[in-house]
């Protein structure tokens, strides 16, 4: 069969098998390549827990610590598995290509396919831990998802993205179309604030360190690190200061009292880390983000400082985490891998072009075609090296 992407309201609702793989084979090019520039680092990691593994940020951390570093890694995400006919999910595509580069450079891989919010995943994920005799040097929390089953109360919590207070109101673009079109959320209510801190916040990270720790699955010095994003403060309304910015406040706060248990317990470090804004599968359906973003971009290669979640991930390892002295923090606590983004520079013609965006000035000022790239290529579309007129006998392998 001939897959083409399905893409409605800047959701894409397939997956290419093959570009899925070379996607991730691009990135193991990428932090190889990187690593034999950079030399040998001061420190390592060696055993990783990468909690989100299969797409974004968590994909790119587990690509960085095991072919960067030669880590073993084990990962956790849940995912729809591919059919002989049904095609699955991205994540599902990534995963089947990860294990399969690892176990090809003899790296040890060990993927979870389940709810990464039950406590049964935590006991498989230790039980395993322990027949292999490692302990966690690294363990990334880098879950996103819509809801969360209580482990103890099977109570199911539902996130939503919205602004506090009044209504917010903002231009977004179709990203296959380059239509720009006026787009509305209400005001949450209170118990919806509560239920996107439930899901988006920091008690599952902790019930994770929490059951990691107490089974003696963490090693001395253990680091763990949690994604957030603050972004500009064209968007801090319905991001940053709505239902998802409380809930990731909850996650800094939570970073600082892990962070003293671990001092405690095993001499180890708590972070939130403060990523650079890039497409994701829930970014794109943000008001005003995929327009920030499609300037953001066009500025920042102008400028030669664009990443995407890779080259994020590996200066954070590099440049941050493994430096062999003390981990750079704001005065808040995080590390901040957006410094580049937020540079006021960077953040001063971004200022300039967006009142001037319009659907004909698009291509102009922004990068309409580079966000349309990363939104494809998320799911295995628009990915170089792959003849997508070519037919893909099967779904169910890459």
């Amino acid at each position: 069969m001939i897959i083409k992407p399905a893409v409605r309201n800047n959701i894409c609702a397939n997956a290419h098998p093959v570009g899925c793989a070379k996607e991730v084979e691009r990135q193991i090019k990428y932090v190889q390549a990187k690593g034999k520039s950079r030399g040998t680092l001061p420190q390592k990691p060696r055993n990783v827990l990468v909690l989100g593994c299969s797409t974004g940020y968590g994909l790119a951390s587990r690509i960085a610590a095991a072919f960067e570093y030669g880590a073993a890694t084990f990962g956790v995400s849940l995912e729809k598995a591919g059919t002989e006919t049904k095609g699955g999910t991205p994540g599902w595509y990534n995963n089947l290509a990860f294990d399969q580069k690892a176990k090809e450079a003899g790296i040890p891989s060990v993927t979870f396919d389940g709810d990464a919010f039950s406590d049964e995943m935590r006991d498989r994920v230790i039980a395993k831990a322990k027949e292999m005799g490692i302990t966690f040097d690294l363990v990334i929390y880098s879950l996103a998802s819509p809801v969360r089953k209580d482990p103890k109360t099977g109570e199911l919590y539902k996130s939503v993205l919205k602004p506090f207070g009044k209504p917010f109101t903002g231009s977004t673009i179709d990203v296959m179309t380059g239509k720009i079109s006026t787009i509305s959320a209400e005001p949450a209510t209170e118990e919806e604030a509560a239920q996107t801190v439930k899901v988006m916040g920091g008690e599952d990270w902790e019930l994770w360190i929490t059951a990691l720790n107490k089974a003696g699955t963490l090693a001395e010095g253990c680091k763990t690190i949690a994604y957030s994003y603050i972004g500009p403060s064209l968007s801090h309304a319905i991001y940053r200061d709505g239902t998802i910015g409380g809930a990731k406040k909850h996650l800094e706060a939570t970073a600082l009292k892990l962070n003293a248990e671990l001092q405690k317990s095993v001499k180890g470090e708590a972070y939130v880390s403060v990523n650079k804004g890039l497409v994701t599968r829930s970014s794109a359906v943000i008001p005003i983000i995929p327009l920030y973003l499609s300037v953001l971009f066009k500025v920042m290669k102008e400028k030669g400082t664009h990443e995407g979640c890779i080259e994020q991930a590996e200066r954070l390892f590099a440049e941050r985490l493994y430096t062999g002295g003390a981990v750079p923090v704001d005065e808040n606590h995080l590390i901040r891998i957006d410094d580049w983004e937020m540079d006021p520079a960077i953040q001063a013609e971004i200022d300039k072009r967006m009142p001037l965006l319009t659907e004909e000035t698009i291509k102009e000022l922004g990068d309409l075609e580079g966000y349309r790239h990363d939104f494809l290529a998320t799911n295995g579309f628009d990915v170089e090296g792959v003849d997508y007129s070519a037919d893909v006998a099967r779904l169910d392998t890459i």
